[in-house]
């Protein structure tokens, strides 16, 4: 059977991939997939989900990227966020529970502010455990969906 001009598949334009070798082994299996992320006239490379590939990567431009890029605009406040993730990770070398952020935060901002539906209101792609910990440049956990 024959197919005529009307019926051919459709063909898409994908998004550009790298494939890395080293990354076959990290938290993410789909990150041996990468994106590609300008920071600063450099790239940077994630997963396809934004999570940065190499940690030692992150700067605040490439969270400043990452949030136009999510079309999020960076606050006093997201900013707070993302350090205290990036210093609970360097302290303890996993990823903040939101417990501990809603712990941390209810002191720093009160209770209308330090709350877990408030961090998921000012980081609405995921909360904080997730948008947060893409901009704050810590890799998704095994296991995370």
């Amino acid at each position: 059977m024959t197919m005529s001009a009307s019926q051919t598949p459709r063909k898409f334009n994908m998004p550009q991939s790298h494939h890395l070798p080293e990354a076959k082994d990290t938290a993410n299996p789909y990150a041996i997939y990468t994106r590609e992320l300008e920071v600063d006239g450099r790239t940077v490379l994630t997963d396809p989900e934004g999570y940065i590939l190499n940690m030692e990567d992150w700067s605040e431009g490439y969270a400043r990227a990452l949030a136009v890029q999510e079309k999020l605009t960076l606050t006093d406040e997201h900013w707070q966020v993302i350090r205290f993730i990036r210093e609970y990770y360097e302290e303890h070398s996993v990823q903040a529970p939101v417990r501990d952020m809603v712990k941390h935060f209810r002191v720093a901002w009160g209770p209308d502010k330090g709350n877990s539906r408030y961090l998921h209101d000012i980081f609405p792609m995921g909360g904080p455990q997730k948008q947060g910990n893409r901009l704050a440049g810590i890799r998704k956990t095994k296991g995370e969906h």
